[in-house]
């Protein structure tokens, strides 16, 4: 009958008497205390709330009447007239604010689609291609995105005066077609999601460059095309600045221009007050929708990009 093996003495034990604490296993972080875990909830609600209160009073105050602004509670419902107010606002003056929601979906649309190819196109190039001053023009490139957009509002206002394209559509839809932070962005996504095998592959075969990145790689970019559309997006459309230099015609204006107009001409007309909060509400409703749709995709290309 074998003898047991006596259980190995802990030195630290016999030196001082005390049995050494427990190790924790490896990989395993700081224990997170109920105080951090506590005040880190407390502090992300406040700030949901600071950012919801606003959008929840633009929600019950586009369902009142004029004279119920001011004489029922900001924060709750009264007399529902929102659909009454919808269409007194869309039938006003001809229709111009869905004139101005239509020149939004222009800009924003066509200019987010093209300033999409063009970042993907170059992105892609200084990713898979060797050719001298590359960095060079990359580097320009993170220098654009360090420029704000009102500084580059009054230099390209002297520009188009100079070709007559003022008060034109061009005028806000050509500056919207360049995204640095979209080059920037689809270049470190082709980095890591193209192989320069499968390029190699496709080219075997016979396949020319264009076909090459119109069928093979800009599938394997799709996320973070989505992501640079969706930034485009948003930027054009908030876009207040340009327009205001830009235009002058009323049927040019995008929406967020054509509201700010009604707003400041609010003391000669008080029935534009309601007409700016229910316009101010519809407007952002093509946001939250392109959001909603398109959000699977663009939450993978952001994440690439801030992992690289």
């Amino acid at each position: 009958m074998s003898a047991i093996a006596p259980r190995p003495t802990d030195t630290r034990t016999l030196t001082t008497g005390r049995r050494a604490p427990a190790r924790r296993p490896a990989g395993s972080g700081p224990r997170e205390s109920i105080v951090s875990r506590t005040t880190a909830m407390v502090v992300m609600g406040i700030f949901t709330l600071y950012f919801l209160i606003p959008l929840w009073w633009l929600v019950v105050a586009s369902t009142k009447d004029r004279g119920q602004l001011f004489s029922t509670n900001a924060l709750w419902f009264a007399d529902f007239r929102f659909f009454d107010n919808v269409g007194q606002l869309f039938a006003y003056r001809d229709g111009v604010y869905l004139k101005w929601l239509g020149n939004s979906v222009l800009y924003a649309g066509v200019g987010g689609v093209i300033a999409t190819v063009i970042a993907a196109m170059c992105g892609y190039a200084l990713a898979k291609y060797r050719f001298p001053g590359r960095e060079a023009i990359f580097n320009t490139v993170l220098g654009g995105v360090l420029v704000p957009a009102t500084a580059l509002a009054l230099p390209l206002f002297l520009l188009f005066s100079q070709v007559q394209l003022t008060d034109t559509y061009w005028a806000v839809l050509l500056p919207s077609i360049v995204s640095p932070f979209g080059v920037y962005l689809s270049r470190v996504f082709a980095e890591a999601s193209v192989p320069d095998e499968l390029l190699e592959a496709s080219r075997l075969d016979g396949a020319g460059e264009v076909r090459t990145f119109f069928t093979v790689s800009i599938r394997l970019m799709f996320p973070a095309l989505v992501t640079v559309f969706l930034f485009q997006f948003v930027s054009i459309w908030n876009n207040f600045f340009l327009p205001l230099i830009m235009l002058r015609s009323e049927e040019l204006f995008p929406v967020t221009y054509g509201l700010y107009a009604w707003n400041s001409t609010i003391n000669q007309f008080p029935e534009l007050r309601t007409y700016v909060l229910v316009g101010s509400l519809i407007s952002i409703l093509p946001l939250i929708v392109t959001f909603l749709l398109l959000q699977r995709y663009w939450r993978t290309g952001l994440g690439t990009g801030a992992l690289k």
